[in-house]
Parts: structure tokens; sequence; C-alpha cells
């Protein structure tokens, strides 16, 4: 015989999505929680109770710090709640001096800044302006004509544009950043120069460097760092161009001729 087919009970829809659905108290209870987290947001927001009237300041100089309090003055007196984190960000890196930040809350009255300075790297001069470049090619700041004797000049003509807070333009930052990048050797470097597509650096021991193309700058440095004390004497300058060929000589080479064009 064939076995009896078992009938199932069909489920009761309604019933089941009676069960799911929240009771009007539950309902109640949440609605409440809800007013009460948004009412007190409203009053953190807009009264006094998170207020900001510290601003902390990490990563850089006393006198970085003071610039970015100043810059974030406006926020003083107003809620740590209702901070506007991007725009707080944007006064911050318009400074020249900052290359970025970030910010923590800490309430219940102080907010924290934490930024990467710009490093300085060379300094520029234009006829008897100084400026201060970091190493990004970024112009810092204006410099007494006879500040910074210790940093690496770099010269441009009297018509070159030069601007607080802006990055200059191919050539010359091309020469701040691949002072930067030399490290260590940069201390032996009186001025660079790129023109051309040719970077020079001119030792403070007056012998010339020629790098060429501003590329692979740490190895030619280095290379040049190790051929220095082997140089025969009298040698007026060093072509690293090549990283695998440095040659010397005495003279000025041709290439070498343009360094006096940046000067104004």
């Amino acid at each position: 015989m064939l076995p009896r087919r078992i009938r199932l009970p069909r489920p009761d829809i309604r019933e089941s999505l009676g069960r799911l659905a929240p009771t009007r108290r539950s309902l109640a209870v949440g609605l409440g929680i809800l007013v009460c987290a948004l009412g007190g947001y409203a009053i953190a927001r807009e009264t006094s109770l998170f207020s900001v009237t510290q601003i902390e300041v990490q990563g850089g100089s006393p006198r970085l710090a003071a610039q970015v309090r100043a810059a974030l003055s406006p926020l003083v007196g107003t809620s740590l709640v209702g901070l506007d984190g991007g725009a707080a960000m944007a006064r911050i890196e318009a400074l020249p001096t900052v290359v970025s930040a970030t910010y923590d809350r800490a309430f219940p009255h102080a907010l924290r800044i934490t930024v990467v300075p710009e490093r300085p790297a060379v300094v520029l001069r234009r006829g008897p302006g100084s400026w201060l470049v970091s190493a990004r090619g970024r112009v810092i700041e204006r410099l007494p004509a006879r500040a910074d004797a210790k940093l690496p000049r770099v010269w441009v003509s009297g018509r070159t544009p030069v601007e607080i807070g802006v990055v200059l333009a191919a050539g010359t930052g091309a020469a701040a950043r691949a002072v930067a990048d030399a490290g260590r050797f940069a201390t032996r470097v009186a001025s660079a120069t790129y023109a051309n597509g040719l970077l020079v650096f001119h030792l403070r021991s007056g012998l010339q460097v020629l790098l060429g193309e501003v590329s692979d700058v740490k190895l030619k440095v280095e290379i040049a760092a190790r051929a220095l004390p082997a140089l025969p004497q009298g040698s007026t300058y060093l072509d690293v161009s090549v990283p695998g060929r440095a040659v010397s000589g005495t003279g000025v080479p041709t290439d070498l001729l343009l360094q006096g064009s940046g000067r104004g």
C-alpha cells in the first residue's frame, strides 16, 4: 500500500507578521530615545557645554603652533560637536608653513591639531629679494637678504613671479626638490641651478657637480660624495649625469655655462 499523504497546516502569514511587528509600547520607547538623542545633540551643538576654549597643536615649532592657533581663532567659543573639520583643516593647510594637518575633538573643550610642517630646503634669490623654499618647492616666507646662510641658494631671473604659499614652477621647483633629495650632501651645496633640463650643484669648495636630468638624484650625489676625495688636484667640475661614468676635469664644460643664465 502507498503511504498516506500527510497534510501540513498552512502558515498564517498575517499572524506571523503580527508577531514580528513592534508593539505600540516599543515604538513609543524608541521614539522617545530618538527625541532625547536629537535634543541632546541640539543642546550640545548650540550651547557652551562643549565649546572650544583650547587649541592644542602638535608636530611643529612654537612659531608654527602660534600660526595654527591664529588661523583657527574664529573657532574659539564654537561647539566641538558641530565642528566642520574639513573647513578647519583647510584653514590650516592654507598656511605656507604646513604640508597637512589632522584634528581630534578632545572633549569637553579642547581641539587637538597635529600638523606636518613644510621642511625648508633652499633660499630662493631674485635680485635683492630672498625667500625660504620648502623641500616640495613651496615658497614658505620672505627673508632678509642675509638670512639662512647655511641653506643652498637657487637663483631666478627678475621676471620670475614669486608668491608666498605657491609651489614654484617646474625648473626652480625641481632645483629645490633636488637639493632636498641630496640629503646630507646638501650641506656642501652653495647654490643650485636648473635650466634647459640640466641640474648643477655649485659646491662651497668651488667645485661644480653636473647632475644632468632631475632623476636619480640620491644615486648621483652618493656617487659624487664617493668620488670627491679621489678627484685629481685642480679639478673644477665633476660630471655624474651618467651615474655609471663619472667624469672630472678642469675648466668649464660648455653645458655648465648655463649656470649664470638664471641669475637676476
